[in-house]
Parts: structure tokens; C-alpha cells; sequence
């Protein structure tokens, strides 16, 4: 079974122990990170030794955020070769058109508006680790000297 790392990028401490506990109801046992503001996450990537690390990435990205907004977090994470392909799933409290274009015009993958009711929001994120329980994640392969590829 594939193992994937989930990036939450969440501001309100309630509303992310509210999705992880739904994501693991759902099924999803892998490791989950959280970071508070758009930097941190910024850095982590950053930090990482190499671009290996990066291929095995979902990232759940709030909008509302401290430092740095969710916006300007997707557009350095689409425009840096690096992580351009971890798969950005927007999770958010707005439903303004407005925001919905930004987000996929700078490469959001998935943008879903919490729902505000208890038990709709619960569902939504279960359905979210239903849906990345079978999604399939890009695999970075690199060409040897002989021209063979292999996964990394």
C-alpha cells in the first residue's frame, strides 16, 4: 500500500485536529504534519536535502493564514521546480468565485469550501481520505547514464 506524507496547513488549531481525526476515521494512517502559517510550510519544503523527498507529498492548504496567505503559498510552491507537482488540495471557509479562479489559475489541484455545520464538515473530510486513499501521486524517475529509468 502506497505511503504518502499529508501537509496541513491550518491556522486554526480546532478546525485541524477536527481533519485529522475525520481523515483517520476515514481510513488515512499516514503521517500527517501541520504548520500554523505559510511560511513554515515554505520552509519545511525548503529544508528538505533533495528533491526525492518531495514526490510522496499531498499538501492540504487553509486560505486564511498568518504570514504568508494560502494564495501566496500555492504560487511559490507552483513556481519552484521542486515541488511544482506535490498535488495541492485547498481547503477553505470561503466560497468566493473570486478566490476559487486565483486558486486554480496558480495550480491548486482540488478547492473544497468547509462547510460550517458539524457533521457536514465530518463527512467532507472523510470523504476527502476516501478520495486520497485512491488517488494516484506523481512518482519522480530519474534517467541513468544508460538511459534505464528508475523509480525513486
Amino acid at each position: 500500500m502506497k505511503q504518502i506524507r499529508i501537509i496541513l496547513v491550518e491556522d486554526d488549531s480546532g478546525h485541524a485536529l477536527l481533519i485529522m481525526k475525520n481523515l483517520r476515521r476515514s481510513g488515512i494512517s499516514d503521517e500527517i504534519t501541520v504548520f500554523d502559517n505559510g511560511q513554515s510550510v515554505l520552509d519545511f519544503f525548503n529544508s528538505l536535502p533533495d528533491e526525492r523527498a518531495h514526490a510522496e507529498f499531498v499538501i492540504i492548504l487553509d486560505l486564511n493564514l498568518p504570514v504568508l496567505d494560502g494564495h501566496q503559498v500555492l504560487k511559490k510552491l507552483k513556481s519552484d521546480h521542486k515541488t511544482k507537482s506535490i498535488p495541492v488540495i485547498i481547503l477553505t471557509t470561503t466560497d468566493v468565485h473570486q478566490d476559487i479562479r486565483i486558486s486554480y489559475e496558480l495550480g491548486c489541484n482540488i478547492f473544497i469550501t468547509k462547510p460550517t455545520q458539524y457533521d457536514k464538515f465530518c463527512i467532507t473530510i472523510q470523504t476527502l481520505g476516501m478520495l486520497l486513499s485512491i488517488m494516484e501521486f506523481p512518482i519522480l524517475v530519474e534517467t541513468n547514464s544508460l538511459g534505464d529509468n528508475s523509480r525513486t
